[in-house]
């Protein structure tokens, strides 16, 4: 398993020799002990980390001491992306025995990235989610929530997902993105919606012939909670013939699946209802794919939400060259961290216990 000290160790600094005084290690990992530690702007990472110089020389020299704020900023928008990005790649890569079950692709836009009053320039950020383990796994930088479609084979060259079943939203229903996650070795479930017209259509069609949806596989589930009442029903069945013969372009689609949602809101009464449709390489077994479609919605609810709430990624104002999405895998840093604690405390007061507690900082850093 490699640490974080390990993986940083082999970034190299881009800075001429000679002219360095704070060498590149010991700012990635003031940075991150910061972010552990609570601190969500440049300002904050470097008094969180002149607190914690002494222990910090437990791990690096810190002979120069810790840079200001400025220094810091500047150093993360100079650090070409992609080397802080194939460090992360090489740690998470160590923790390859974790990764199983459903790995879900999301976009999120950092807010506090604008560039502009309408919000024009935001850093748009793809993330690979492994829903079981909790763990980012990849993250990649598009120009928008549009370009999704061109990054995701790219994000998913990185990742080693073997064996694993990818979940992404209709934006990410493409035929190469199907083709390239059988290349890597895994299955999807995908969302289907207009941008699909013709593959949506015939599905919907298909589902909504009553001898047609009566001779599929069913699951029920019933939910409460957040005040409501929740039914789902998901019809399953084989990628038929005719489906094939319309639609052989797509890579291994075995069954289409078909969700039909009902909400009951129990102070009003109100009832809302839904159906949703998707395709999967997967057999056309409805537990398996329900199960897969439900855990999908955990990149929203454990990471894009922890994100802007315990880390407040929205509110942070770094915004030029590099320096967003370096500091946003520092946070999937931190976030990984956090996770692997298996302490049972909310991800908010491990950074208070982390600030607080010398022996807990050590074994976050040292695992």
């Amino acid at each position: 398993m490699v640490s974080f000290l390990e993986a940083i160790s082999s970034i190299p600094d881009y800075r001429i020799v000679g002219m360095v005084t704070y060498p590149l290690d010991e700012v990635l990992l003031a940075a991150l002990v910061g972010v552990l530690c609570g601190a969500d702007d440049w300002e904050e990472i470097e008094f969180m980390s002149r607190e914690y110089l002494d222990w910090l020389r437990r791990f690096l020299p810190y002979q120069s001491g810790i840079p200001k704020a400025q220094t810091f900023r500047k150093i993360f928008r100079l650090l070409p992306s992609e080397l802080l990005d194939k460090s992360f790649a090489s740690w998470v890569a160590s923790l390859q025995d974790k990764i199983h079950g459903v790995v879900a692709l999301d976009g999120k836009t950092l807010r506090g990235s604008k560039k502009t009053v309408d919000g024009g320039g935001a850093l748009h950020l793809l993330s690979a989610y492994a829903t079981e383990a909790g763990l980012v796994i990849g993250q990649r930088a598009v120009d928008g929530k549009s370009n999704e479609i061109t990054a995701i084979p790219e994000l998913l060259d990185m990742l080693v997902v073997k064996g694993t079943i990818i979940s992404i939203d209709a934006m990410g229903t493409q035929k190469a993105i199907a083709a390239k996650i059988i290349e890597k070795g895994a299955d999807y479930v995908f969302a289907l919606k207009g941008n699909q017209s013709r593959l949506h259509e015939d599905i919907k069609l298909f589902f909504e012939d009553a001898g047609l949806a009566g001779s599929c596989a069913v699951h029920s589930t019933i939910d409460t909670g957040h005040g409501r009442i929740e039914e789902r029903e998901i019809l399953v069945t084989d990628a038929m013939e005719w489906l094939g013969q319309l639609h052989p372009e797509w890579k291994n689609l075995r069954s289409i699946a078909a969700v039909h949602s009902k909400r009951i809101h129990k102070k009003t009464g109100r009832i809302s209802a839904e159906t949703r449709y998707y395709i999967s390489s997967l057999p056309a077994n409805p537990t398996k794919i329900l199960a897969a479609i439900r855990t999908h919605w955990r990149i929203e609810n454990n990471l894009h939400w922890q994100l802007d709430v315990t880390f407040n990624e929205d509110k942070c104002r770094t915004r030029k060259d590099f320096a967003p999405l370096n500091l946003a895998v520092i946070r999937h840093m931190a976030f990984n961290i956090l996770k692997r604690d298996k302490s049972d405390i909310p991800l908010k007061r491990k950074r208070l216990k982390a600030a607080l507690n010398k022996n807990f900082r050590t074994n976050l850093i040292a695992c």
